[in-house]
């Protein structure tokens, strides 16, 4: 089966960094599927390394689809009771994020992606009344210090599309409180703490950009495509679901994102595939540094 999995270890190569030979020392591992990377000059970074990948290990921990996870058991449940405070921060900004694109950005799609999943595995698309049938609406979540919950039945989450950059955020959060000023992070979505190890931005190379640099300093980068893995055998009906519409949709063929934290870039990213140029402009305006945008072949 098609798996979200396999579409952000992918993308995670869309943002690529050259080899920087005199950073004193490099992680690279794993974070929610992606291929994930630490890059940091200092004279500790051994051990901040190790304290970062336990965060990582920990926040998997909470928005893992695939392991057993405080979202698995949400999803199997239908609620969850006491959550944890990183659960309702990442809600927050999902919320915000939603009312920022117009309902484009919508966690709760996971059904109607489980439906298209299943569906083309078994080699048809799924019908329009199975489609409509699937209940999904950021509306009908809710959630409290208390508990979360599904108004509706049959409901279920994904923080795939949002969960990679807020984890990059929580790293950057830490080397900070550690008094770390330089550092970069990538758990498919990068952040970039002050300079690189040579006094320079961080440079990072977008795939679709002819192999132009694009410094980074202070600030992160998110990158979507809607075919950048695909529901059936001849790669036409994209990952990426227009929640209004309930149908594979993108405008764009990738949509790479700059902004002030990894989670903005990264939920503005999924949702800015669906929307036009206009409706981008109005969605990005306060807090989002930069988008760029290639066109469907």
């Amino acid at each position: 089966m098609t798996t979200r999995r396999r579409f952000l270890t992918i993308l995670a190569g869309a943002a690529v960094l050259p080899t920087l030979t005199n950073a004193a020392a490099r992680w690279q591992g794993i974070a929610l599927g992606a291929k994930a990377q630490i890059i940091l000059d200092h004279p500790d970074a051994d051990a901040l390394i190790a304290s970062a990948v336990a965060e990582i290990s920990r926040l998997e921990r909470l928005f893992s689809l695939h392991q057993d996870s405080q979202l698995t058991r949400l999803n199997a449940a239908g609620s969850l009771a006491n959550p944890a405070p990183e659960m309702l921060e990442l809600l927050s900004v999902c919320g915000a994020v939603n009312a920022r694109t117009g309902g484009a950005f919508d966690p709760t799609i996971q059904p109607l992606w489980a439906l298209y999943a299943e569906s083309f595995a078994a080699g048809t698309a799924p019908s329009a009344a199975q489609v409509s049938a699937r209940n999904i609406g950021w509306e009908h979540l809710r959630f409290s210090p208390a508990e979360i919950g599904f108004a509706q039945p049959d409901m279920a989450l994904t923080l795939n599309g949002i969960a990679q950059g807020y984890i990059a955020d929580k790293v950057a959060a830490l080397f900070r409180a550690k008094g770390v000023e330089n550092v970069l992070i990538d758990t498919g979505e990068i952040m970039a703490l002050g300079l690189a190890p040579n006094g320079a931005a961080w440079p990072v190379t977008l795939g679709h950009s002819g192999g132009e640099i694009t410094p980074l300093s202070n600030a992160a980068i998110a990158t979507s495509a809607p075919l950048g893995t695909s529901f059936d055998t001849a790669a036409s009906v994209g990952h990426i679901l227009d929640p209004r519409s309930g149908q594979p949709g993108g405008q764009w063929a990738q949509v790479s994102v700059t902004a002030s934290t990894a989670a903005l870039a990264d939920g503005l990213s999924t949702a800015f595939c669906l929307m036009s140029a206009a409706e981008i402009k109005a969605a990005g305006e306060g807090g989002v540094y930069g988008v760029v945008t290639t066109d469907m072949a």
